[in-house]
């Protein structure tokens, strides 16, 4: 090759590397720019379980309460199984993240999970459910004990003041299946006529509220109302009570799922104590971030219930 040839060539290829150069630059600025966006987690959420609609409500009300603000929030799935929390709660650690919450599997077994957050320095919102150790910032939950006594109000006025009831009560150990107990029983004692004839808990469960209920119905076919501390137990009771449920024996829930305003509007159910599964978890993210900037909290964030009966059970979205 003459020089006047490769002297050529040396120009040509000078005018195709600085283009591509710049390219590469460019494209790899953009896969840098994206591996941070999805690498970096501001929030972490350990759920007790997604297998329940109101879960489902609280993950939904924190996502978008998420997004809203521009956080990226990792949610995750216990599966009930409170040791799947305590490898959450490391996740979230090793992720840097601003701040954890918690919605425990069982208020003392969460003491573990809640301690690993304590140790990186992680401020912990507990949802829901409360944690009996630990240090947690703040508790964000539904007002439980006043929904169980509003629950007791409902069913001892839809019997006339009178008559045996079965309460079926939520999974032991949890703050909230402890905090309904105290409200309901609380709630009845004001009624001298009604008698609870049986108590059992069925662990959140509908399966489990059917097979309780049943049970129960063996030994006591007189019983004339019912409390279980949620809509899916109560669902449970309904399956077991078959067409007597809601007429011949009044049943009064607790949550304000879809399925159990459903079952309101269609007179399976007396009435359901209704949560606000959305604005939990919205409250969540919110005093999860107060926390993450170091903002004095209170103890306990109360969350109202509102009663959902037949007559008002249309103003609601059952999905």
């Amino acid at each position: 090759m003459s020089w006047r040839s490769r002297r050529s060539w040396r120009r040509t290829a000078a005018r195709i590397r600085v283009p591509l150069v710049a390219g590469l630059a460019a494209t790899l600025a953009l896969v840098l720019a994206g591996c941070d966006r999805g690498g970096h987690t501001d929030l972490g959420l350990a759920l007790s379980t997604m297998n329940n609609p109101f879960f489902v409500g609280i993950k939904k009300g924190a996502q978008a309460e998420a997004d809203a603000r521009g956080l990226h929030i990792n949610i995750t799935d216990a599966q009930n199984d409170p040791t799947q929390q305590v490898n959450q709660m490391e996740t979230f650690t090793s992720q840097n993240v601003r701040a954890a919450i918690i919605n425990p599997v069982d208020s003392d077994a969460a003491a573990p999970a809640v301690g690993v957050a304590n140790r990186a320095k992680v401020p912990v919102i507990s949802l829901d459910r409360g944690v009996n150790g630990g240090t947690v910032g703040s508790a964000v939950a539904s007002d439980n004990v006043a929904g169980g006594r509003l629950a007791a109000k409902t069913l001892a006025e839809s019997l006339g003041g009178k008559g045996k009831v079965a309460f079926l009560e939520g999974q032991p150990g949890t703050s909230a299946a402890r905090e309904r107990g105290q409200g309901f029983e609380a709630g009845i004692k004001m009624y001298p006529g009604i008698q609870v004839v049986a108590r059992q808990p069925a662990d959140f469960d509908r399966a489990k509220g059917m097979d309780v209920m049943t049970n129960m119905l063996q030994a006591h076919r007189d019983v004339a109302g019912v409390f279980a501390a949620n809509d899916e137990m109560a669902l449970g009771v309904a399956k077991a009570l078959g067409g007597r449920s809601g007429k011949d024996v009044k049943v009064v829930a607790f949550d304000g799922t879809p399925d159990g305003i459903m079952a309101v509007r269609a007179g399976t159910l007396t009435a359901t104590v209704a949560q606000q599964p959305e604005l939990l978890g919205k409250l969540a993210v919110e005093w999860a971030m107060k926390a993450a900037h170091g903002e004095k909290l209170p103890q306990r964030v109360k969350v109202p219930v509102v009663l959902v009966t037949a007559a008002n059970a249309a103003q609601f979205d059952a999905g």
